[in-house]
């Protein structure tokens, strides 16, 4: 079958020479799905603007072609690429919520949409809007259309944004990172339309993400990227279960996984080089990364060369025997987390948490919601806790309740056996001394204008601490965090988003607490500097005896880390105990969906995986939504 977009040989150059993509070649018939996956700064996206011939100012194809139906992108006219997208073209973006005009409705932005992509007539509009809406399963689509963005959910937006792209029936549809906001239910949801309006339209497909488990599950082909190279591809199932590039290698084992041992997870030194120091790596651009490498990695460009039956690697045989010796390795069991015995630092008691319902221009007051309903939790020393939940499901607010930022409507909170519920200034400094928070995003969490030395020893300036002392102790607390005395002088904005989640779990450990409360701190990052985070938690567990609280709704990243996991569905508690016992063995209905949504490691498995009922499901999901 002939292919509907092949890359051949394409390279795109900075306004300064640097090959930004360098050598890409890959094929997508129709009705087929190529997956791009890869970290930030790999390419994926750079290539996917190529492809909707949408390429950034500063840059230009140096080299190669991008054949679609006869046509190279690189060399269209600004008219003919305005015909191709939409039409024969379709892109489906990252973020939904931003990517639709705010103050326009539903059915406005549709319209509009269909307008520049002609072929149906305006009196015809309504109907297919209301048809494509239903084909994404959006419930009351005509009520839909009068709706504006910020009325809907990330996964309802997302769908919107699927209809439309579906809408002229593509040859083509580009989907960058569509799920990396959602949960996970509502990403296996997303998931299955998009399939499903693929298959049944005979689209091509181009998926980007950088998660090899879903890309796996998703496409029939896989080319993970490295700095702007194609550094692996092959057909999904092989690439994720006998990768052959280090790199890929690497990247599969730095994924913890929701069943089997928990081995200590993979991890890279340093960070994916930026497109400034592409010019200084002549050679092999993972080389310096590279556990295997040779001397001679650094010079020579390697090849993608097939190295079985349709499947390609850039990489030298001798490197790639060393890495399946290397790589695959027995490796470490992560020791159990945490003592059944420990003495309590944190108790809550019926905790409950209820925000007014507001009124509307009319002075009409709307119903209260209660965010935490009569919670209880015990967390012991040297325990790691993991509380998941879909957005909604009241885990933040706990969170927020705990460390003092919201007070409770109801329940006691019990600090080392101190009631600190009242939050007055015993309380208060009491909290500060034992618990910290690590907030999901370290960029807006961290002051711009201070340096690093002063960030994490802000904790200090009350002491009346001098200076030498408070430099001593963040040397001290970034060699516990693995980082380098160097940043010390360096601002945030200097610092990659792994090096500043740890400044702000380093900012933290500053008043040596006992317990953090990590609020979806990995959300976001890419998996090799995932990995190094829950790794250094464990290492800061082993060191202190630290509790923790994981915020999370990542199943996979919990078990990893923790011993016990509750899971919170409607502010509500609805399950909770030993990792090993809710998730391999669940009882609640929600958690059974929940767990039903991630993507097995086995393809041979179904997925999303069949929930099977039980006596009582229907009741016990509608008392919770109730409650």
């Amino acid at each position: 079958m002939a292919d509907v977009l092949r890359a051949k040989g394409l390279t795109v150059s900075s306004s300064g020479g640097i090959a930004v993509l360098r050598d890409i070649s890959f094929g997508v018939a129709r009705g087929e799905i190529i997956g791009l996956v890869g970290e930030s700064g790999a390419g994926k996206s750079m290539l996917g603007r190529v492809i909707a011939a949408n390429l950034p100012g500063g840059f230009r194809v140096s080299e190669g072609s991008l054949d679609f139906g006869g046509s190279d992108l690189t060399r269209i006219t600004g008219e003919q690429r305005r015909q191709l997208l939409g039409r024969e073209i379709a892109f489906i973006p990252q973020e939904p919520l931003t990517s639709l005009n705010p103050v326009l409705t539903i059915g406005q932005q549709f319209a509009e949409h269909l307008a520049r992509i002609g072929g149906l007539p305006r009196g015809a509009y309504r109907e297919h809007i209301v048809q494509a809406l239903t084909d994404v399963r959006l419930r009351n689509p005509e009520e839909l259309l009068q709706r504006y963005p910020f009325q809907l959910s990330g996964g309802m937006c997302q769908r919107v944004l699927i209809a439309m792209a579906f809408a002229a029936k593509p040859a083509l549809v580009i989907a960058d990172e569509p799920t990396t906001a959602l949960d996970v239910s509502t990403q296996a949801t997303v998931v299955q339309i998009m399939r499903r309006l693929q298959r049944e339209q005979g689209t091509a497909m181009v998926f980007i993400t950088h998660d090899l488990r879903l890309a796996a599950r998703v496409c029939n082909r896989i080319a993970v990227l490295y700095a702007g190279e194609v550094i692996e591809e092959g057909p999904a199932g092989e690439v994720l279960d006998a990768p052959r590039h280090p790199y890929t290698r690497i990247l599969k084992a730095a994924n913890p996984a929701l069943s089997g041992p928990r081995h200590r997870l993979r991890t890279l030194p340093d960070q994916m080089p930026t497109v400034s120091a592409f010019a200084r790596l002549p050679g092999c651009r993972f080389a310096t990364r590279c556990p295997v490498a040779d001397p001679a990695c650094a010079d020579a460009v390697p090849s993608l060369r097939e190295i079985a039956p349709a499947h390609f690697v850039r990489c030298s045989d001798g490197c790639r025997e060393k890495a399946e010796a290397v790589i695959e390795a027995e490796p470490i069991l992560v020791p159990p987390a945490g003592e059944e015995d420990g003495e309590p630092v944190l108790v809550l008691d019926g905790l409950f948490k209820h925000y007014p319902g507001k009124a509307d221009w009319l002075g009409r007051r709307r119903p209260g919601t209660d965010a935490v309903k009569n919670v209880g939790l015990t967390v012991r020393r040297g325990e790691f806790i993991g509380i998941v939940g879909e957005s909604g499901s009241g885990k933040s607010t706990l969170a927020r309740l705990i460390i003092g930022l919201e007070k409770p409507t109801a329940g006691r909170i019990l600090v080392e056996g101190e009631d600190v519920t009242l939050a007055d200034r015993k309380a208060r400094e009491l909290r500060l001394n034992t618990m910290q928070m690590v907030f999901q995003d370290p960029q807006s969490a961290l002051n711009p204008r201070r340096s690093i030395d002063h960030i994490v020893t802000q904790a200090m300036e009350p002491t009346g601490a001098s200076h030498a002392e408070r430099l001593e102790r963040a040397r001290s607390l970034l060699a516990e965090t693995k980082l380098s005395g160097e940043l010390l002088e360096r601002y945030p904005a200097q610092l990659s988003g792994g090096q500043k989640q740890r400044v702000n779990i380093a900012r933290a450990l500053c008043v040596t607490p006992n317990l953090l409360i990590a609020d979806e701190i990995v959300s976001g990052l890419d998996v090799s500097v995932q990995a190094q985070i829950l790794n250094l938690l464990l290492d800061l567990r082993a060191a202190r005896d630290l509790s923790l609280i994981l915020i999370s709704h990542d199943l996979a990243v919990v078990r990893y880390l923790c011993s016990r996991v509750v899971i919170m569905h409607h502010g509500v508690v609805v399950e909770e105990g030993t990792v090993d016992d809710v998730f391999g063995n669940p009882q609640h209905p929600y958690t059974r969906q929940l767990i039903a949504a991630v993507p097995p490691d086995d393809l041979d498995q179904p997925w999303p995986a069949p929930v099977a009922a039980k006596p009582g499901d229907a009741e016990e999901l509608l008392l919770q939504s109730n409650a």
